[in-house]
């Protein structure tokens, strides 16, 4: 027979297993994502550009890519849906010589300053109204339309400053093991990977930048 003594010794040692269980049912119940199908973790870590000291979530796109026009103003939502400390960002794909235009066409919208207002208008002019923009100096075309110095955007792109920035992160979108757009990668740690939509991708994206900002506070 139990004393009483070890009868309240067995009842608060249940008690705490049963609150551990608890406590475990509860954290699963919080990730409704699970790594290794929804998302991968890389396994070296590598933002952009850590120096701003932000929680980053970058996509890998191209103008040249029907998904990531499709994917563009899903992408937008996000981008304004993230919490405060965490960064979205642009990082152009050039995967084959057709889309190097495409890559250099950023950096050069970039540098001018013009992405936020172009970047949605681009999509839309290629796929939506069909305007031919396949090489450079049709996209030089569709910026002096709005109003980009011409001379100056084919200056920039064909700069040896986006070569290198070209090269730099076409080595950085190998590394996180990207072999296809519209892609995210948070924080330069964990890519979206096997999702049901591109809604889903966003979301999360969105999961992944949040737990990201807690444990880093």
């Amino acid at each position: 027979m139990f004393g009483r003594s070890s009868v309240l010794r067995f009842l608060v040692v249940l008690g705490g297993v049963l609150l551990a269980s608890a406590c475990a049912a509860q954290t699963d119940a919080a990730a409704p994502y699970t790594e290794g199908k929804e998302y991968v973790t890389l396994p070296t870590p590598h933002q952009r550009d850590s120096s701003a000291g932000k929680v980053e979530v970058v996509e890998v796109f191209s103008y040249g890519c029907i998904h990531c026009a499709h994917f563009a103003p899903i992408a937008e939502k996000l981008r304004q849906e993230l919490p405060k400390g965490v960064e979205f960002k642009l990082l152009p794909a050039p995967f084959n010589e057709q889309w190097l235009p495409y890559a250099r066409a950023y950096y050069a919208a970039k540098q001018l300053g013009v992405v936020e207002r172009t970047h949605l208008k681009l999509f839309a002019e290629k796929f939506d109204q069909h305007y031919p923009m396949n090489t450079l100096d049709e996209l030089a075309d569709f910026y002096a339309r709005e109003g980009v110095d011409r001379a100056k955007f084919l200056q920039v792109a064909n700069s040896p400053e986006a070569t290198a920035q070209l090269k730099q992160d076409l080595a950085l979108i190998q590394h996180w093991q990207v072999d296809g757009t519209p892609a995210l990668v948070v924080d330069g740690k964990y890519r979206v990977a096997d999702v049901e939509s591109p809604q889903q991708m966003a979301d999360v994206a969105l999961w992944l930048a949040k737990r990201e900002l807690v444990g880093t506070k």
